[in-house]
């Protein structure tokens, strides 16, 4: 397989030439019609010459790509297959078992989600569902939000209300916002493990406060884990609602294709059958071995390009619709966890990744993008346009003149040519409108690019070993907390004369946290001497 017949020749990215970067835009733009996608990368620093150098690491990743969606090990570290192409493609699965259980599980949702909004199935107390308490940490959280973020209508489908960490603050505001209507959610747990602390500790509040309401817990959880979890099973012994399944061969951060993000979809009466349809769109064009003629491999090397091929430069996402305002962060788990790693898959210290962040068009006019312009130079933009404005005779139709999606418009076009205007690089990507199947198509492009890179810089795009590695520095930190609980008493002493108690002299620090959190949370715990002299503070129980 040979891509050099597949690089086009366009001219040096000079910004002061106008023809010349007509003459780029011609040969870098990527256009699908029937996705109503465009891809602009003709503001990167790419040249025929270095793409042409790209051709055998292309070469290779386009092959590990295509082993992947066949069932290969491609996540080496934990032994276990890639298989989130096939949530939207399930004839792609290797096994016919996997096929037709997703298939089985997508008509279960469907037919969940329509009792559920037509009314034949209601809660203990024969009352209609009115809201979902979606609680999910990470991927179990950013996807669903996306979802509904971009894509319920307003009045349609249920009311969501996300419970993605375990502040106590930001939990006892989702309560009181529902009050009574508690009693009529649905909530919804996500879990793969089943055995996560946030979704746990999520899951333990929200029943307590359904319970104390007078709700019936099993007759409105719904549990979203892998088979035979700690979840699974507990779910299965309290006869909750439902349950559905996730599988060990999806990650959190590609997740969205899966009952993660189809679930909640369907709950919000979004026509997700559209944005699996999307997804295996896109998914076929960037499925094709050819550099330029995939906008995922364009995006990809423009990445590698720019940051050099260590991610030297952050990438800024500034979408130019309110519905994408939450596609940034969704994008932030996608790209960092998968390729932000110390080691290469050989082994060796290389300490990839990209950083994401990014707001919304026009918002960022106001906010960051003077730094952009005119500030350090160590990122690139990847903006994101939608041409089609609400419908005429909507409520937004307006003067010509005062067309807020022309002014959108102009807001992109202008920051785009600052940009280049100031040697800052950037990507364009144009949709026509924005719909469940356009969503899906832009999900999928990103998780392609992402595998793509990943291959580029040999990196393995999905495993977490540093978020493992929180998780269990987390639990240290709670199992020490527990036993600072056990050793006090009615004696005041020091931090350190309670390290040592506890057999952990060297974890002071972390106790003099522990205590400090304690003392302003459990009235019984007594603290003699000044905050500001760790040293001479003594606790004891009171």
């Amino acid at each position: 397989m040979s891509l050099a017949p597949q690089i086009p020749s366009f001219p040096p990215l000079e910004t002061t030439n106008h023809q010349q970067l007509w003459e780029r835009f011609c040969g870098l733009l990527w256009h699908d019609e029937a996705l109503g996608f465009w891809l602009d990368a003709s503001r990167m620093a790419l040249s025929p010459d270095v793409l042409t150098g790209l051709q055998q690491r292309f070469e290779q990743a386009f092959a590990a790509m295509a082993a992947l969606e066949k069932g290969s090990i491609a996540n080496p570290d934990e032994q276990r297959q890639v298989g989130h192409y096939w949530l939207r493609n399930p004839s792609l699965a290797p096994d016919p078992a996997i096929t037709e259980e997703l298939q089985q599980q997508r008509q279960a949702m469907a037919a969940f989600a329509q009792g559920v909004l037509e009314g034949s199935i209601t809660t203990s107390a024969g009352a209609a569902f009115t809201d979902v308490v979606w609680i999910g940490i990470g991927g179990s959280g950013l996807g669903p939000l996306l979802i509904v973020h971009a894509l319920q209508q307003t009045g349609v489908g249920l009311r969501f209300h996300f419970i993605d960490n375990v502040d106590p603050e930001g939990m006892g505001r989702t309560y009181g916002e529902l009050g009574e209507q508690l009693k009529t959610s649905l909530v919804i747990v996500v879990s793969k493990s089943g055995s996560t602390p946030e979704p746990h500790i999520g899951m333990v509040q929200t029943r307590r406060c359904l319970e104390q309401l007078g709700g019936q817990w099993p007759a409105q959880a719904v549990a979203i884990t892998l088979p035979g979890s700690k979840l699974d099973q507990q779910a299965a012994s309290e006869g909750w609602l439902r349950r559905f399944a996730l599988h060990d061969w999806v990650g959190g951060r590609t997740s969205i294709t899966s009952a993660v993000g189809l679930l909640p979809g369907l709950l919000a009466g979004v026509p997700m059958e559209d944005f699996l349809r999307g997804a295996a769109a896109m998914d076929s064009v960037t499925r094709e071995p050819l550099l330029c003629g995939n906008p995922a491999a364009l995006m990809a090397a423009s990445w590698f390009v720019a940051g050099s091929g260590r991610g030297a430069r952050d990438m800024v996402v500034l979408p130019y619709r309110d519905r994408l305002e939450v596609f940034s962060r969704y994008l932030q788990q996608l790209v960092m966890e998968s390729l932000g790693k110390r080691c290469d898959r050989d082994g060796v210290a290389v300490h990839q990744g990209i950083a994401v962040y990014g707001n919304k068009g026009s918002t960022d006019q106001h906010a960051y993008v003077q730094q952009l312009r005119d500030g350090i130079d160590n990122f690139f933009v990847t903006f994101i346009e939608v041409l089609k404005d609400p419908a005429a005779g909507s409520d937004m139709e307006m003067e010509e003149a005062d067309n807020p999606g022309d002014l959108l418009d102009g807001f992109l076009q202008g920051t785009r040519t600052a940009l280049t205007e100031g040697g800052r690089q950037s990507i364009t990507i144009t949709m026509e409108r924005l719909g469940p199947r356009e969503l899906g198509a832009l999900v999928a492009l990103f998780e392609r690019a992402v595998g793509l890179y990943g291959e580029l810089v040999n990196v393995n795009a999905y495993h977490q070993p540093g978020v493992e590695a929180g998780k269990k520095a987390a639990a240290a930190v709670l199992s020490l907390q527990k036993q600072v609980a056990a050793r006090l008493d009615g004696t005041p002493r020091t931090v350190t004369e309670i390290a040592q108690a506890i057999g952990a002299p060297e974890q002071v620090e972390r106790v003099f946290w522990i205590l400090r959190h304690m003392a302003l949370n459990q009235p019984c715990l007594q603290v003699e001497g000044p905050w500001g002299r760790p040293r001479t503070l003594r606790f004891s129980k009171g």
